[in-house]
């Protein structure tokens, strides 16, 4: 009996660790989107709906929408194609290639903060790197984060930096995987590069693709540190991404009732893309596999 419930024992605390502090507070987070509370009182007034109809009327939010899909429609294609595009001259077995995988990779590991005060100051306006260069070339100064057509430019060159050496990692253990042998009868049949690419290596790497595709949209619509660092979600809220609105809205304004409603919705505009890429890109993937 006892050598039956130890494996049970073992797992126990890490599974109440979760329940704790992952399913708990969503649990805690979904009931307060429908009450009225600001850290202060004691009371939480049930309000129904309203945390929800307040926000989906508010012109702000709809703001942030925006933006955080504008975000990721850009960075995530810039991201995935960067990615395969280094990650195919980083396949073989080398010292120096070994060397270049962990540096592409070290931005990955490195802190947000730390790389968000760094390229604050590359593209600060009087002492940074980027107009230095600007003005050696005869460019006059330009403000990088103060022009809001160009704030969130600047956002998605910073993410894509910190996050492309996870997805040539990834995508390396893909393209090792496809065999040798495809590539010599390509080449045999006289296949050009590009052709090769599209018909053998695109094809065999779909599913890494697939799963690269999914892990990058959440991640692009989680962003919060580097704009938080870098433009507190300004100019003219042109970086106001939904998490940035989100802590404005619980933590600064300690609306946390219209805070979890937003959470909320976060989380089904997640689920409703993770749906319609598995129902448009599913079938192909395990066609492709």
């Amino acid at each position: 009996m006892i050598a039956r419930l130890t494996p049970y024992a073992m797992v126990l605390p890490i599974v109440v660790f979760i329940l704790a502090f992952t399913y708990w507070p969503i649990l805690v987070s979904f009931d307060l989107s429908f009450r009225h509370w600001d850290f202060m009182s004691s009371e939480k007034p049930f309000v129904g709906l309203l945390n929800y109809s307040e926000l989906v009327r508010s012109v702000e939010f709809w703001n942030s929408v925006t933006i955080t899909l504008i975000f990721t429609a850009i960075s995530v294609p810039l991201r995935l194609a960067l990615a395969i595009a280094i990650a195919r001259y980083l396949t073989t077995e080398s010292k120096t290639v070994r060397a270049l995988r962990g540096a592409f990779f070290l931005p990955a590991v490195t802190s947000s903060v730390a790389i968000a005060v760094i390229w604050s100051w590359i593209f600060s306006t009087d002492a940074g790197v980027a107009n230095a260069l600007l003005n050696n070339l005869g460019i006059a100064k330009v403000p990088w984060l103060q022009t809001p057509s160009l704030a969130l430019w600047v956002i998605i060159i910073v993410n894509t930096w910190k996050q492309l050496g996870y997805d040539i990692v990834i995508y390396v253990a893909g393209l090792q995987a496809i065999p040798e042998d495809l590539y010599e009868a390509a080449k045999m049949d006289g296949g050009k590069r590009w052709h090769t690419f599209r018909r053998v290596t695109f094809p065999l790497v779909m599913p890494t693709t697939y799963f690269l595709l999914i892990v990058s949209v959440i991640e692009s619509f989680q962003i919060f540190t580097i704009v938080d660092v870098m433009t507190q979600g300004g100019p003219a809220m042109s970086t106001d991404m939904m998490v940035n609105m989100l802590y404005r809205t619980g933590f600064t304004l300690f609306d946390v009732g219209k805070g979890s409603a937003l959470a909320v919705l976060l989380f089904v505009f997640l689920v409703v893309l993770t749906v319609l890429k598995s129902r448009i890109l599913g079938k192909r993937v395990h066609y492709e596999h």
